[in-house]
């Protein structure tokens, strides 16, 4: 049995599960978000807690058992607490700001980069070196952080471009005279 599959997910107050078809809905007090359900995955919803449970040992079902367990705790934690990632801008003239529906970042090419942000996320620049993304969906949380990152990854000698807060890079020694 999984180990991850097997354990409930206790559902806060304030959060409304609600099975339809093939579809789990969550809702609370950040925002709603649902996920289609695998056909060989079954979901039990009572009044506190949700179990998850497959129909066979076999290794497909093993492992989906263990990714919709965790894909509906993302999903509470979500619309109850939200995700947030931060991001820093590191080097001469880096530079972000939001504005409108758009983030202007300024990474030391010749033209500034527009970034669309999506649906359901989102960002703000506290400071003109730090961007910070916020929602409700883990995944596209993550991924508009590494979007933006991609822009301009870190560099190992200088440390210039965007990195996550916290984030450690390998520096390398430059070149030496001698």
């Amino acid at each position: 049995m999984s180990r991850i599959g097997k354990k409930p997910i206790v559902i806060p107050s304030g959060v409304k599960v609600q099975v339809t078809g093939s579809k789990l809905n969550v809702q609370g007090p950040k925002g709603k978000l649902d996920v289609e359900i695998h056909p060989r995955v079954k979901i039990n919803v009572q009044p506190t807690q949700i179990e998850v449970s497959r129909n066979t040992d076999i290794r497909m079902d093993r492992a989906l058992h263990g990714l919709f367990r965790s894909l509906i705790q993302n999903m509470i934690i979500g619309v109850t607490e939200g995700y947030k990632k931060e991001l820093e801008l590191e080097g001469v003239g880096f530079k972000a700001a939001v504005k409108g529906k758009f983030v202007n970042l300024l990474l030391g090419y010749t033209h500034p980069i527009d970034y669309p942000i999506p649906e359901g996320i989102t960002v703000v620049c506290p400071k003109p070196t730090q961007v910070t993304v916020t929602g409700t969906n883990k995944q596209m949380v993550g991924q508009v952080a590494a979007d933006i990152r991609a822009f301009h990854k870190p560099e190992p000698y200088k440390g210039k471009g965007v990195h996550y807060v916290g984030e450690v890079i390998r520096r390398k020694q430059g070149k030496t005279v001698g």
